[in-house]
């Protein structure tokens, strides 16, 4: 092998490190290895710019896009409806299993996984269910569904564009959904005959509806009229009252085991409670909510407490409250924050936000609904009337359609097709000014631009050859059924390490020249 196909080789065994690891995002990966292979001169410039330009890269970011549509008009609120009147959790899961499995074989998991979040999350509340038992089929349901057509996943479009660019003839929409129908039947089966059985029954300690969702960390600053003035913590009996100090801060001084320091005025508590207790506690001692970022009193007429979840894929991933423009926005206070499954002992203002993440806002009443529309979070309260105007859900959904068939019949490539759509939904306004740039996945469509290149440099430097030759000493005369099966099994095992898209890259070629 020629220095270049083993530098090929290293920055994809880091690569795969890095992946595996989930210490550094999945898009900051793919573009540590583009700048590798560039400044290697491993791939020329036109070549690493190549990957944004891509069919797959334009019809992912067009599909989101076009998913953002059908979600904002409105068009999933009918069904939405139908589902909540189900009572029992193991019917609802059915019910969402059997609605998102087809609506994700068109529509982008992270928009349809947002939309039903809510709903999912109120039935196990009014049912003490553990949302496992709901969410766990519901995220399968939406996968599975996406590989019946050739638009519902990412790796599907990116397959397709690399098959091509290996001389393949495209593949088209509905090519494999006579397959992609029955494995998603098989899954949903399996799922509530065996799998249903596999998932916790009930809440545990830390986990609640969308009314509580569980214990907050929040702020409380010592007031000169509290009766805590002159007291220590231990005298407080704090613990009695549900409310357990983390961390005092005087200053620019952090006691971390501040039991025996004796409050004054000024000091401000870290404190972890369910909010009920904090609140009655905060009331009946004086003390003040310290939050970075105030606006609005409870006491205001017209404000309301809402708990809003940090939604996957979020803009809102890795930022603190200094980035968010809630206050601006939506004159929000934030008044907690809730993190399942670990102990926040960091200031409110420098938590760095993860999927899963509930604030608690309280913010006025007319802003809820502007704040229902933003992607970076799920509202987890009760839903509110429909977004937009009825006609706007028949709008929505028609453009989708027009886009599917056109695609399907060939009139038009899918990438032209699908911008068209974009442009009909914008036109129509079936999505406001921001909402495709606030809701669109970037790290995929980053990711996506960005690994592509490897691709190239691991035809160009041979690397692919190398790995096929030594793929079909292995396989020997075993035929190709065994072939299949080491393509099938190694790029099993590179999705567990990489995830998918980057496992295709490495892939199509090896499995088209095998």
């Amino acid at each position: 092998m020629t220095w270049q196909a083993w530098a090929t080789a290293a920055i994809v065994v880091v690569a795969m490190v890095l992946f595996a690891s989930e210490k550094v995002r999945i898009d900051v990966v793919a573009l540590i290895t583009l700048a590798l292979l560039v400044a290697l001169g491993i791939i020329s410039p036109e070549q690493a710019l190549s990957g944004f330009s891509n069919e797959a890269t334009v019809t992912v970011a067009a599909m989101f896009a076009l998913s953002i549509g059908i979600e904002r008009s409105g068009a999933l609120e009918p069904v939405i409806g139908l589902l909540t009147k189900i009572r029992k959790p193991w019917l609802l899961s059915l019910g969402i299993m059997l609605v998102i499995a087809p609506l994700g074989a068109f529509i982008k998991n992270v928009a349809l996984v947002a939309t039903f979040l809510p709903l999912a999350l109120k039935v196990c509340q009014r049912t003490h269910t553990s949302p496992a038992r709901v969410l766990m089929p519901m995220a399968f349901a939406a996968q599975m569904g996406g590989v019946c057509t050739l638009i519902g996943t990412s790796s599907n479009l990116l397959v397709d564009s690399l098959a091509q660019k290996q001389g393949l003839q495209p593949f088209g929409v509905f090519e494999f959904t006579h397959l992609g129908v029955l494995l998603a039947i098989a899954g949903i089966v399996y799922l509530m005959v065996i799998g249903r059985w596999l998932l916790p029954k009930h809440l545990d300690n830390e986990i609640s509806g969308p009314a509580e969702v569980g214990k907050y960390v929040t702020e409380f600053k010592v007031m000169s009229d509290s009766s805590l003035v002159g007291q220590t913590i231990a005298e407080a009996k704090l613990g009695e009252q549900g409310v357990y100090p983390l961390e005092l801060l005087r200053g620019d001084e952090h006691m971390w085991s501040p039991r025996t320091q004796k409050l004054a005025t000024g000091d401000v508590l870290l404190v972890r409670g369910e909010w009920e207790k904090l609140d009655d506690f905060r009331k009946h001692t004086g003390l003040e909510l310290n939050p970075e970022f105030t606006h609005v009193q409870d006491g205001d007429k017209g404000n309301v407490l809402v708990e809003a979840m940090v939604a996957p894929a979020s803009l809102a991933e890795d930022r603190t409250l200094r980035d968010l423009d809630l206050l601006p926005t939506y004159s929000a206070t934030v008044l907690g924050i809730h993190r399942r499954g670990h102990l926040l002992r960091d200031k409110l203002r420098d938590v760095a936000f993860q999927t899963g993440d509930v604030l608690m806002l309280l913010l006025p009443a007319d802003a809820v609904k502007r704040l229902r529309r933003d992607d970076r979070f799920v509202v987890l309260n009760e839903r509110d009337d429909a977004r937009r105007p009825a006609y706007k859900a028949f709008v929505a959904v028609g453009i989708m359609v027009a886009v599917v068939v056109v695609s399907a019949l060939r009139w038009l490539p899918i990438p032209i097709a699908a911008i068209c759509g974009v442009a009909a939904m914008a036109l129509t306004r079936c999505f406001g000014r921001k909402d495709v740039y606030e809701g669109m996945d970037w790290k995929i469509v980053i990711l996506l631009g960005a690994i592509l290149p490897l691709g190239i440099a691991i035809e160009n430097t041979g690397l692919a050859h190398v790995v096929v030759r030594g793929a079909l000493d292995l396989i020997g005369n075993h035929g190709p059924l065994a072939a299949l099966l080491m393509v099938y099994v190694l790029t099993a095992l590179l999705t567990e390490l990489m995830g998918h898209n980057p496992s295709v890259v490495l892939m199509v070629g090896i499995a088209v020249s095998v």
